[in-house]
């Protein structure tokens, strides 16, 4: 699944080739998504221009002006599960999960893919950080305002498991599965202790080691598991870089002992024994 590294990365990729451009046209090709795309949609896009491109946690937000736009708006993409967006010359043949091209004014299409279609497509007319989808968001873990602090704070009553906690989107964006097993080894915090035992030294630790875990998978592209390709075609490069996650039974980078592995909230967790306490 895309996490917030993959989809910084698209955004970063897509950024220079659609701000500034009109839309020529929204080619809506299926539908049905998570969310049934509108009819109304494409005529509603028509001629307005790109102002930015954005993201908020993983979800990427163009916004939009000028066209059949009374006023500023916003579309708001998700990538799903398996979902991608790509840039291309706007006669490029589509294949099977290509979904929809928002075709620009440079003669490129913006296309999404997505074989699981869990990805999702809306225009938010108004403020979007209203949006149901992006109401109860948490901080931006990359951004200033994200410390040890915040987690101290929302961790003091917490009894669930830190590694759940840290993937809750109403205590930190962006922290998926992947990311939450490899920041808690940088951090040396065993997955499954109670967040509230969590001392503030620990929460600057975890705080800290989010921000680099996220960092330096964006620098290098994300994290290529099974369907995740950038906006180029081409796979990310952490998976290179991981120190626990999807290593067990391998010796741990670190220290040698053996990573161990089990299922905690229905998602595989990966930890060393000997360097998280």
């Amino acid at each position: 699944m895309p996490e917030l590294p993959e989809v910084e990365t698209t955004r970063r990729g897509v950024e220079p080739h659609v701000v500034g451009h009109r839309v020529r046209a929204l080619l809506v090709h299926e539908p049905r998504l998570r969310w049934r795309v509108p009819s109304s949609l494409p005529a509603k896009v028509q001629g307005a221009t790109i102002l930015a491109a954005l993201r908020r946690a993983k979800y990427l937000l163009f916004r939009l002006d000028g066209g059949a736009l009374k006023a500023p708006a916003t579309l708001l993409v998700h990538l799903g599960m398996s979902g991608n967006l790509r840039v291309l010359p706007a006669t490029t043949p589509r294949l099977t999960h290509d979904h929809f091209d928002l075709v620009l004014d440079s003669g490129e299409t913006l296309r999404f893919n997505d074989p699981r279609r869990f990805g999702s497509l809306h225009l938010v007319e108004g403020d979007p950080a209203e949006h149901p989808l992006l109401r109860q968001l948490g901080p931006e873990p990359l951004e200033a305002g994200f410390d040890g602090g915040t987690l101290w704070r929302a961790s003091r009553k917490r009894r669930v498991a830190v590694k759940q906690f840290i993937m809750d989107a109403k205590v930190v964006v962006g922290v998926g599965n992947i990311y939450a097993s490899e920041a808690l080894f940088r951090a040396g915090i065993r997955p499954g202790r109670q967040a509230r035992g969590l001392t503030r030294a620990e929460c600057d630790r975890l705080a800290a080691a989010i921000r680099t875990v996220l960092a330096k998978a964006i620098e290098v592209g994300g994290t290529t598991l099974r369907d995740y390709v950038g906006v180029d075609g081409n796979p990310g490069y952490f998976r290179q870089k991981l120190f626990v996650y999807e290593r067990a039974g391998e010796a741990c980078r670190k220290c040698g002992t053996a990573v161990r592995q089990r299922v905690q909230g229905q998602r595989s967790t990966y930890w060393c024994p000997a360097c998280q306490r």
